[in-house]
């Protein structure tokens, strides 16, 4: 079985002017983040390993998920190929993600995720929101086979407001 916990990054800030991949998390953001990283750590099983979105507010967000599920550097990857809007890089990753591992969380961005969540998941949803989590699992031993899944959890930072 495998299981794949996807977030949304958190709310970023358009004060500054800086190129889109290096735009940062404005407060809401930060706050949105530790809500639900600190609601899931007592309720889901660790990811093995967190791959991100090299961009500044999700590679932020995910360190708080990092932080808050006791990660470590060796089990925290970056990488541009989820710096993906439309879904086919976010695909691509998981489908190559490595067979060892049994539950992976991804950070990265939208509308690729929302589709992803929806491509996979047994629940649509209309948007996944900025710091939102969804648990998907899969009866497959390999990530390559994963297609459609259950979705086990979601939590959106709406729902502990």
């Amino acid at each position: 079985m495998k299981t794949l916990y996807l977030v949304r990054h958190a709310k970023s800030s358009w004060k500054y002017e800086v190129d889109d991949h290096m735009r940062p998390l404005k407060k809401r953001g930060h706050n949105d983040a530790t809500l639900v990283s600190e609601k899931i750590k007592g309720e889901i099983e660790s990811p093995q390993k967190i791959v991100t979105s090299d961009a500044n507010r999700a590679r932020t967000t995910a360190e708080y998920f990092k932080n808050a599920l006791d990660i470590s550097d060796d089990n925290y990857e970056l990488t541009h190929d989820l710096y993906d809007f439309s879904g086919q890089q976010v695909m691509q990753v998981i489908k190559s993600l490595d067979n060892a591992l049994d539950k992976v969380m991804i950070v990265g961005h939208n509308h690729a995720f929302t589709s992803t969540v929806n491509m996979m998941g047994s629940e649509k949803i209309e948007n996944l929101p900025t710091s939102g989590f969804v648990m998907i699992e899969f009866d497959e031993d390999n990530w390559k086979d994963v297609s459609t899944g259950t979705t086990k959890k979601m939590v959106f930072p709406r729902h502990l407001k």
